[in-house]
C-alpha cells in the first residue's frame, strides 16, 4: 500500500472502524535514519491502535529505525516480507527476502532487542520458482524460532521476475487452503491471511479458521463496503449508519488541513470510493477530482451535494 495508506487514509479509515488494526505505508529503514523522521513517523493520536510497517535487510539498520521509531509510541512494529514492488527489489528487501528467511530472522531480532512493542511479519507464501508449500513452512518456523508469534500471510506467490508489480496483485493465483493449512501446521502461532479479500463475509469465513484476516486494496477502494460494519466482527455497533454521515464527520478534519496550509485533494484522493455502487458516486468522484487540487470546503461540500441529489 505504498503511497496509499497515509496519515490522511488511516484518520479516514479509522472513523468508519474504532478496532480494525491500521497499517503505514511501508517505510524504508535507511529513510527513517538519514531522511525527515517526522514526516515520515508523524501521525494523528486518533489513529490508534496503528503499526509502522518497515522494509529492509540489514539488521543493523532495521534495529536503528525501531530504536528511533519507539519515540513516536507505534502499537507494532511489522516488517514487510511480502511487497513486489520493483522499488523494493532493487533494495534487497520487501518479497525477494522469502528467498532469505535466516535474513529476515537475524532482522527481526535485532528489531525485537530494541522495541517496546511486538515486532510481526508479512509475508508471501513464497516468490518465483519456489514452492510455497514446501517453503512457506520453513518460513514461518523460522520466524518462530526467532520469537515471531504473529504473521500476516498474502496468499499469492510473487513473481520477481516477468510481472510487474501491479500484476502481482492478481496475476498469481491464490492459495487459501495453503495458509489455512498453516494454521493447524502452527497452532501455536498468530496468523492473518492475506489477498484478494473482497467483502466482510469474505472475513468472516477466513475468521472460521484464521486468527485474523488483513484487508488492503478492497478497504481502499470501497472503504464503507469494508470498514462501515467491521465492528460488528467484535460485537460493536459500528459507528456510522452511512457513508454520508462518514463524509460529514470528516470535514471538521478536512477544514483543520486547509487551515493548516494543506490542500484539499491530499485527503479527498482516498476518499473517491467512499460512496462506491451508492446513488451520487459517480458525481461524488468526478466533483473532487475535478475540483479538489485548487478548491476548498465548497468543492467538498458540492461533492456531498451530488450524492444528496441523486439519492432523493
Amino acid at each position: 500500500m505504498m503511497d496509499w495508506t497515509d496519515r490522511h487514509c488511516r484518520v479516514f479509515h479509522r472513523l468508519m472502524s474504532r478496532r480494525a488494526l491500521l497499517y503505514t505505508e511501508m517505510v524504508t529503514a535507511p529513510a527513517i535514519i538519514h531522511g525527515d523522521r517526522a514526516r515520515l513517523l508523524d501521525y494523528d493520536a486518533v489513529e490508534h491502535p496503528l503499526a509502522l510497517q518497515l522494509g529492509g535487510s540489514v539488521p543493523a539498520e532495521l534495529r536503528e529505525a525501531v530504536r528511533i521509531a519507539a519515540d513516536w509510541g507505534y502499537d507494532e512494529i511489522n516488517l514487510n516480507v511480502g511487497c513486489p514492488s520493483d522499488r523494493v527489489q532493487s533494495g534487497c528487501f520487501g518479497a525477494v527476502l522469502m528467498k532469505s528467511p535466516e535474513l529476515v530472522a537475524e532482522c527481526v531480532t535485532e528489531m525485537m532487542a530494541v522495541s517496546p512493542v511486538e515486532v510481526t511479519v508479512k509475508c508471501r507464501i513464497g516468490v518465483d520458482d519456489q514452492e510455497p508449500a514446501e517453503i512457506l513452512p520453513v518460513f514461518l518456523d523460522t520466524m518462530r524460532r526467532a520469537g515471531v508469534r504473529r504473521i500476516a500471510i498474502h496468499a499469492r506467490k510473487a513473481w520477481l521476475q516477468g510481472l510487474s508489480p501491479r500484476e502481482n496483485r492478481d496475476v498469481p493465483p491464490l492459495d487459501y487452503p495453503l495458509v489455512h493449512a498453516m494454521k493447524s501446521a502452527f497452532p501455536d502461532l498468530d496468523l492473518s491471511v492475506n489477498g484478494g479479500i473482497e467483502s466482510l463475509d469474505e472475513v468472516r469465513a477466513h475468521l472460521r479458521v484464521m486468527d485474523g484476516v488483513m484487508v488492503g486494496r478492497a478497504a481502499y477502494h470501497r472503504p464503507w463496503d469494508m470498514l462501515g460494519d467491521a465492528d460488528m466482527l467484535w460485537g460493536e455497533t459500528p459507528a456510522f449508519g452511512s457513508a454520508r454521515e462518514v463524509a460529514e464527520a470528516m470535514r471538521p478534519y478536512i477544514g483543520d488541513h486547509l487551515r493548516r496550509g494543506g490542500r484539499l485533494h491530499q485527503v479527498t484522493r482516498r476518499m473517491l470510493g467512499l460512496f462506491h455502487g451508492q446513488p451520487g458516486a459517480r458525481g461524488w468522484r468526478r466533483t473532487l477530482s475535478e475540483g479538489a487540487a485548487k478548491g476548498g470546503l465548497d468543492v467538498y461540500d458540492a461533492a456531498l451535494a451530488e450524492t444528496v441529489r441523486m439519492a432523493a
